[in-house]
């Protein structure tokens, strides 16, 4: 099935992957920024379209991918001035990308359904280079229909598509793996560092942890990738990250469960962003805290 237009909101690293991969696949795309720096350089993506004008994206495009920084954007782009919710436009299907506030998420989904349009949270994981190869891992929540739609897009950008379930559970289910991620930097971090002042070296260390149940993504991936190399450039950043991790602990919290591990790791990254600053990357949490 042909995929009609599709705009992407937001092209920082992620949505200009993003914009890239929908272009190579030989869909119709747009994209719009409110930076003219993030529209010009998007503007070299062959066979893209790019925009300064948010209601020319209501207009042409029947899906729009969200791909914004913090829940307070998403909520402006969606239903601020000039935003979806006051276009005159009906039955845009909306994909968040965003890593965003789920109870936020459903309210979104609640006021755009009485505009006529239909919004599906589709929160990833893979970074710049997984967005530009369209090898993302897209953790989905919507109604069945809405995901239904979605579906042939979310093909497009990602190799591994799970539903998670309805409104606001993909952004949960991104919460849940982005707080462990963070948790699990610092522990094999401060694990590694205390290896290798025992004697032992980073790569014999990684090698046995990786072919033993100490392993996860972080060793496995980014130690190898973006750690032991020393080029820490991963494209997410960690003052991104903090942003996630204080998103995960609100959710936690209003559930009323007791969390001491999360309020750590939230206090902890807090300390690490603060030293390193929000635009290191955020693999740097390995290090600990700056000399």
């Amino acid at each position: 099935m042909a995929v009609q237009k599709v705009a992407v909101v937001g092209l920082g690293r992620m949505g200009q992957g993003m914009l890239a991969t929908l272009a190579r696949a030989g869909v119709p795309v747009i994209g719009y920024d409110v930076s003219a720096g993030a529209r010009e350089a998007a503007a070299t993506v062959p066979g893209a379209e790019v925009s300064a004008d948010l209601a020319a994206i209501w207009r042409e495009a029947e899906t729009i991918v969200l791909s914004l920084p913090f829940p307070a954007t998403v909520e402006a782009v969606l239903t601020g001035e000039g935003g979806l919710a006051a276009s005159p436009v009906k039955g845009r299907l909306v994909i968040d990308t965003s890593t965003s506030d789920p109870d936020l998420t459903r309210a979104l989904h609640a006021r755009l359904a009485s505009a006529g349009h239909a919004l599906v949270d589709a929160p990833v994981s893979g970074g710049p280079a997984g967005a530009a190869a369209g090898t993302l891992a897209i953790m989905v929540g919507g109604t069945a229909e809405a995901v239904d739609r979605a579906r042939p897009v979310l093909a497009i950008l990602g190799q591994k598509v799970s539903v998670v379930g309805g409104p606001g559970d993909g952004h949960i289910a991104k919460l849940v793996n982005n707080v462990l991620v963070a948790g699990h930097l610092i522990l094999a971090g401060e694990a590694m560092r205390a290896g290798v002042a025992a004697g032992a070296s980073q790569e014999g260390l990684i090698t046995v942890v990786n072919g033993a149940s100490g392993r996860s993504a972080v060793t496995e991936v980014n130690y190898p990738r973006w750690i032991a190399s020393g080029s820490f450039d991963s494209g997410f950043t960690m003052g991104l990250m903090a942003k996630d991790v204080g998103l995960a602990l609100e959710l936690a919290e209003r559930t009323g469960l007791a969390i001491p591990m999360l309020r750590e790791v939230r206090e902890r990254w807090n300390a690490l962003t603060r030293g390193w600053g929000p635009a290191a990357d955020f693999n740097r949490a390995v290090l600990g805290d700056p000399a």
